[in-house]
């Protein structure tokens, strides 16, 4: 049996995952937005363990949520689901000043990271989108330029691939991968969405508790179980260390040392 905490595990791809992880007999903590979508998170998946509270578009309730799951105890596995699409038609800010898209698919899994005592596996959702995305940090917060909701959401994306292959870089023990849910029909994809809604969740769930040698490796992106290619450019060492540093500048909090992997001396954040 596993122990894993999923973000934004309320509804969509996050509570599948849940319920597919807790039908298989691993400890699920869930994680929702509001104490009412807590009660309905537990309504949907009554085997899991506990729920977790707090509205990750701010960098307090990042916060929150942190510790309110390291409290629980360590995860063998910590799935960064929690995101929103690219259907807000203006730019949002939130009351940190970042904007919400960012702030709630970007720097909460990099925080939340930073802070919950690192698992042996992370898995950070991205998107087939990621492939439009673009690593530009000139101005994320969209404060200069007209808003594109499409843009941005591929740009997270793409930001949330480049973070996974940081931490696998930065933290060599643990396995740190991203996946490419494919587009299915939750609120976040819509109804008209292609991709076989039951596939959804399995890459992410497989990678959070399967010994099969294809799942325990790190710095992988995946998409149905099968490693896919990314763009490249999210495999720069210089763009990784430049989304960690924005991120930790915004947050006042870096990346620390992480595990070191068997046998080798820990890396500085």
């Amino acid at each position: 049996m596993a122990r894993i905490f999923i973000t934004g595990s309320a509804d969509g791809l996050g509570l599948l995952a849940a319920g597919l992880l807790t039908d298989q007999g691993h400890e699920v903590t869930l994680h929702a937005r509001t104490d009412a979508r807590s009660a309905d998170a537990r309504s949907a998946v009554p085997k899991a363990a506990a729920v977790v509270v707090g509205d990750v578009s701010l960098i307090a309730g990042m916060r929150s949520v942190a510790e309110q799951a390291n409290a629980l105890g360590r995860y063998d596995a910590v799935i960064h689901n929690v995101g929103v699409g690219y259907r807000e038609p203006h730019g949002i800010a939130t009351p940190d000043g970042l904007n919400h898209v960012f702030a709630i698919n970007v720097l909460a899994p990099y925080l939340l990271t930073t802070l919950i005592t690192p698992p042996d596996r992370l898995v950070y959702l991205s998107s087939g989108m990621h492939r439009g995305g673009d690593l530009d940090l000139s101005d994320p917060q969209w404060g200069r330029r007209p808003w594109n909701a499409a843009q941005a959401y591929s740009d997270s994306k793409l930001f949330d691939v480049v973070l996974a292959f940081a931490v696998a870089r930065r933290w060599p023990g643990v396995r740190s991968n991203a996946v490419e849910p494919g587009w299915v029909a939750t609120r976040m994809g819509g109804p008209g969405a292609p991709g076989d809604l039951s596939l959804g969740p399995v890459t992410q769930a497989w990678l959070a508790v399967s010994d099969d040698p294809a799942a325990t490796g790190t710095g992988g992106y995946f998409f149905h179980q099968q490693p896919k290619d990314v763009v490249p450019a999210a495999r720069s060492v210089a763009a990784q260390d430049a989304l960690l540093a924005y991120c930790a500048d915004l947050s006042d909090t870096p990346l620390p040392a992480g595990p070191a992997a068997p046998g080798r001396p820990g890396r500085s954040g």
